[in-house]
């Protein structure tokens, strides 16, 4: 049963108008988000075999900050199709997982993300399906069960496992001195 992880870039920096979309780093609200959601990874053991992320720079900041946290060292791939690709485009990528990667997660962006765990989900616990319908934020984590492989996977196949967010986070004083232990 494969697992699938979207987690959208952290929350990135508007301040330099010269800079290209592409180009924005992470804010600092979003440097403290990734790694505090990593943190929530590790303890819920959400660690991928395989990680593929966007090539901007707010997603490649993202996994930065976040892989010390992770537990794991994961395969990394950088596909630059990653950058703004809309959901159809991601189900591809997906649907091209390797045969024995059991748990992959993707890194990238709205409004792709969001529509895809939209479309993916069928089944769940209708709470958590409500809070994700409802917003997909900077950060924002969704893992998605399958019954499928990887090239059988489609929309309304997924059963939503857990859904978070740094703002719903349980315990946010525990996951802050975890951050700062690091």
């Amino acid at each position: 049963m494969p697992l699938l992880s979207l987690f959208r870039h952290a929350k990135s920096s508007w301040s330099d108008p010269r800079l290209s979309d592409f180009d924005r780093p992470l804010a600092p609200r979003g440097r403290k988000a990734a790694p505090r959601m990593a943190a929530y990874m590790a303890r819920a053991e959400i660690v991928p075999d395989l990680i593929v992320c966007s090539t901007a720079v707010r997603a490649r900041e993202t996994l930065e900050r976040a892989l010390p946290k992770m537990g794991k060292a994961p395969d990394i791939l950088y596909e630059e199709a990653l950058y703004h690709a809309g959901p159809a485009k991601l189900l591809r990528r997906i649907n091209r997982m390797p045969e024995g990667c059991a748990h992959a997660m993707l890194i990238g962006h709205n409004p792709g993300m969001h529509s895809l765990v939209l479309d993916l989900v069928g089944s769940g616990d209708p709470d958590l399906i409500e809070a994700m319908a409802h917003k997909f934020p900077t950060a924002a984590l969704a893992v998605i069960a399958f019954d499928d492989p990887w090239p059988g996977i489609g929309p309304g196949r997924g059963r939503l496992v857990r859904y978070m967010a740094p703002k719903r986070l349980p315990d946010k004083a525990a996951a802050d001195k975890d951050v700062d232990a690091a």
